[in-house]
């Protein structure tokens, strides 16, 4: 039996001030324009995973950033601190393991993530205290 979906609060934005709406468009926006940050060497080796890896060579042209070498993480691509770990919709998505922990929610700013190790009863439990409550829950 699969736990049916609950679209209907999680469509909903989150209630913010006009300045961190501005914010958080600003956010969505510049996140269009962030570059994908690759590893040093990934196209030629198979072996290397695609995490990045602050590139540490003596004569790395990566880490000297030359042209056409792949871009390196800086502070001017982050986001604006008021709006940092925010979603798209404006919550700040909180990790949900058992119903006891929706208690200190705010269904205004913040929406639950149930951790992926719960099983259906437990999850199916915490899908009805969250409706009660009218917290959304963003993998329901």
């Amino acid at each position: 039996m699969k736990p049916e979906k609950h679209s209907k609060v999680s469509r909903e934005a989150a209630k913010l001030s006009p300045t961190e709406k501005s914010l958080l468009k600003a956010k969505i926006r510049k996140s269009r324009k962030t570059p994908r940050f690759r590893r040093q060497e990934i196209h030629a080796q198979k072996i290397l995973k695609d995490s990045w890896r602050k590139p540490k060579g003596r004569h790395s042209k990566m880490r000297k950033q030359e042209r056409g070498r792949g871009r390196i993480p800086k502070p001017g691509y982050g986001s604006p601190a008021a709006v940092r770990g925010l979603d798209r919709q404006g919550f700040r998505n909180v990790r949900i393991s058992n119903a006891k922990e929706l208690g200190g929610l705010n269904p205004e700013r913040e929406k639950a993530v149930i951790a992926s190790g719960v099983g259906r009863r437990k999850r199916l439990e915490i899908l009805k205290r969250a409706e009660e409550k009218g917290i959304a829950v963003s993998n329901a």
